[in-house]
């Protein structure tokens, strides 16, 4: 991990002001450093992982290499890709039943640490695992730091968005090797899941089975989409023959970025994170 980190814009005298945002995935760490009493004027920055290195080794080595990650933030956000998650309504949830819960979804693992992210708008708690070491050396570098799921940044952002008009609405935000897709009626989540596809024909399978499992209406109810559309023209020719109301999200339009970096070089994951922060 010794790229340069084309960061020279950004005044490191002034961090106890900024914000300091880390997402985690396997294939690449993205971090975006901003001011909020800015406009939130961003600078962003990507670094790929080793893939021989665990997650733990990989964290390990981009805060030994990199100068910016030694500085004191004013808040610190650290959000993991991952599909270990659960969701739990709010009025039933107690938070020293949270890891039980947790391992009735999944299969233990020892070497992680179970957390839970609070949404207010959307009224669930996501309970999720991030690796034990990662966590640790994160905590180390930086002992107030904020610990998220993916799928809480979006869940709480698309919440609010989905109230908007009277349809049923589903979100689909694609990445390198996943799709996470969340279902909302006004708000309220249906349902949110995550799959492991990269091919376009497997993306709209899976899209069109939980649209017709949650009984969606073709002509009214409407499917966003979002994120790594890399073969955007098939993707949406395909969704169209079943989904009259398609939409893809521009970033650029959502967000209104000052600084470095544009809304499209931004995870949208990590760019809801920022604008939420839970």
């Amino acid at each position: 991990m010794t790229e340069e980190l084309s960061i020279s814009q950004i005044d490191f005298t002034k961090t106890e002001q900024y914000t300091l945002s880390v997402r985690l995935s396997s294939e690449e760490f993205y971090f975006s450093i901003y001011n909020p009493t800015k406009a939130k004027a961003y600078s962003f920055i990507s670094k790929k992982t080793n893939e021989n290195l665990s997650m733990a080794a990989n964290v390990k080595e981009v805060i030994k290499e990199n100068d910016f990650l030694k500085h004191t933030y004013k808040r610190v956000n650290i959000m993991t890709i991952t599909k270990r998650f659960t969701l739990i309504p709010f009025e039933l949830f107690e938070d020293e039943q949270a890891e039980t819960i947790f391992y009735h979804n999944h299969t233990r693992n020892e070497n992680e640490v179970i957390l839970y992210n609070i949404l207010r708008n959307a009224n669930v708690v996501v309970v999720f695992a991030i690796d034990k070491s990662a966590h640790q050396q994160f905590l180390d570098q930086f002992p107030g730091a904020h610990f998220y799921c993916q799928t809480s940044s979006l869940a709480e952002y698309f919440s609010g968005r989905s109230r908007l008009g009277n349809s049923l609405k589903m979100y689909a935000y694609q990445r390198k090797s996943s799709v996470d897709v969340l279902c909302y009626d006004r708000g309220r989540i249906l349902l949110i899941n995550n799959f492991k596809c990269t091919e376009t024909a497997d993306i709209i399978y899976y899209l069109l089975y939980m649209w017709k499992q949650l009984d969606f209406n073709q002509e009214r109810d409407e499917l966003h989409l979002t994120g790594d559309l890399r073969d955007k023209e098939t993707l949406v020719k395909g969704l169209k023959q079943f989904v009259r109301q398609l939409f893809v999200i521009n970033p650029i339009s959502e967000f209104s970025l000052n600084g470095v970096s544009s809304a499209e070089e931004i995870p949208f994951d990590l760019q809801t994170l920022s604008l939420c922060e839970l």
